[in-house]
């Protein structure tokens, strides 16, 4: 009995696997790769950053009442944790950056009283709240990061959450705002502490009286300069304490994701500073022109 080999070669009988066609449907769209997806990870970050910074805000403004108490705290502890860091600091670039370098172009021109004139350019403007921001971000930034991560990878968010209490309200409100208020306050010692290292550069080093000195400060000085000044600073404290719980609160991989959450903090905190610094400061000198004036 012969066997008919033509059923066996597979094209020829239909019916057979050689036949029927590929019905498979193919994917129509197709997946980006993946460094586009890494290079829009910023975008997406500063976007989170801002959602919970007008959460935060309107939290603020619909319900005020209830974290008051905790933002005093709050406060009580951010002052003892940057109050010498931020004495330091203000004194020692004071009088060092723009009290010996200002102070030793004035006194080649033998005017070294008018340094004065010069530290409201140099510190009650920029100098101040900057060095204000600074501190404030690599001290206390880095703290409430800290915390709010620990607690994060401790599970203690989720069981607030569990317990119907809104981590938010009750961690990042508070640490916000008593933020924004103490790098205000911060300020003012920003500024006594530059003006009196700038006294110590013009009169003990290069021979200026205090009168003169004082002098040459009123000139220039105005209220628009120190409420421009105490804003700015304000606006720093907001930037630092939204950056600060939204890095803590978004911690990842457990002790390691902290320490790592506390560098980009950090990171993102000074270019927060340093971006707001540019724009506020164009913004301040393009509505007050006057304010060019070297009296």
């Amino acid at each position: 009995m012969s066997t008919d080999t033509s059923r066996l070669d597979g094209g020829s009988v239909p019916g057979t696997a050689g036949a029927i066609p590929d019905t498979r449907e193919r994917s129509s769209t197709l997946t980006p790769p993946r460094w586009i997806g890494k290079s829009l990870d910023p975008l997406v970050t500063i976007g989170e950053i801002f959602r919970l910074g007008f959460r935060v805000f309107g939290m603020a403004i619909r319900q005020p009442y209830g974290y008051w108490a905790d933002t005093r705290d709050q406060s009580y502890s951010i002052l003892k944790l940057c109050w010498f860091p931020m004495a330091v600091a203000t004194f020692g670039f004071g009088f060092g950056a723009p009290g010996l370098s200002g102070g030793a172009i004035f006194h080649i021109f033998g005017i070294p009283s008018r340094l004065g004139s010069f530290f409201v350019f140099a510190s009650i403007r920029e100098f101040a709240p900057f060095i204000d921001g600074m501190v404030v971000a690599g001290v206390v930034g880095t703290a409430v990061t800290a915390d709010l991560g620990a607690r994060k990878i401790r599970e203690e968010l989720d069981a607030m959450e569990v317990l119907g209490v809104d981590p938010v309200r009750t961690l990042v409100l508070p640490r916000v705002l008593a933020i924004t208020f103490m790098t205000a306050i911060f300020d003012i010692m920003a500024l006594i502490m530059g003006l009196v290292s700038g006294y110590l550069a013009a009169g003990p080093v290069f021979g200026a009286n205090l009168p003169a000195y004082i002098a040459s400060m009123y000139d220039l000085l105005n209220l628009p300069d120190v409420i421009a000044s105490l804003g700015k600073a304000a606006v720093f404290g907001l930037v630092i304490g939204v950056v600060s719980t939204y890095m803590g609160l978004n911690v990842k991989g457990g002790s390691i994701g902290v320490g790592r959450a506390v560098n980009q903090s950090v990171v993102i905190a000074f270019a927060g500073v340093w971006i707001v610094n540019f724009v506020f400061t164009s913004l301040l000198l393009g509505l007050s022109p006057s304010l060019y004036v070297f009296k």
